[in-house]
């Protein structure tokens, strides 16, 4: 007996062999997994994933759903919804571009569900909402974060203070020195002995200078 089948007879055998291939669907996330964003921001990075099938061919055409936590951690797509769908393109891929961030920080846990036909698959993506703090500290300059300004004057402390409010006591005294032996009309170049005999010894720091008796 002789069959004959018509074109139009041919094509719904093709399509129907076509559609039985895709008995495995396999999704994987491809980018955004991990993502930390700010409190009440946009998403820093679109999350896509990859459909393929059971020979790891890409399959255009699969309804891809988002799912976002109804509470918690997570906000909304940007059709204003905590779920959203994608058709795959000719690479089996499908991107969500648009996330809006609520305010409160943690990890955010996204549902991902591909299905064609009677195939489906499914996964869970990750991504987190920093804490406002950490985000303030980090944006914050280094001066500030130390709790004072780069530019802060700096403080002498132990011996070395003394010292210098000792050579700025003793400079005042010689200038007065000086001041009142010009008023007197006498000036000696020659040391002035010490109470025992001995020369003083003259330090210099800058100008004034001081000076110091040997014990």
């Amino acid at each position: 007996m002789k069959i004959s089948l018509s074109a139009a007879a041919l094509l719904s055998v093709f399509a129907h062999l076509a559609t039985a291939q895709v008995a495995i669907l396999h999704i994987q996330v491809i980018e955004g997994e991990g993502a930390v964003n700010a409190p009440g921001s946009r998403n820093s990075r679109p999350l896509a994933v990859e459909v393929t099938d059971e020979t790891g061919k890409p399959v255009e055409g699969a309804a891809v759903s988002f799912h976002l936590p109804e509470e918690g951690p997570g906000g909304t797509f940007g059709n204003g919804l905590r779920t959203d769908v994608i058709v795959t393109d000719a690479r089996g891929r499908a991107n969500v571009r648009t996330l809006l961030l609520n305010r409160m920080p943690g990890r955010i846990q996204i549902r991902i569900v591909a299905s064609k036909e009677q195939a489906r698959a499914g996964t869970v993506s990750f991504q987190y909402i920093a804490e406002a703090s950490a985000i303030a500290s980090k944006s914050a300059p280094k001066g500030a974060r130390n709790g004072a300004p780069k530019s802060a004057p700096k403080v002498l402390r132990g011996p070395l203070k003394w010292v210098v409010l000792a050579a700025l006591a003793g400079g005042a005294a010689a200038a007065g020195a000086v001041l009142a032996g010009k008023s007197s009309g006498t000036a000696s170049a020659s040391p002035t002995p010490g109470a025992t005999g001995t020369t003083a010894v003259g330090i210099a720091i800058g100008s004034p200078s001081l000076t110091i008796g040997k014990p």
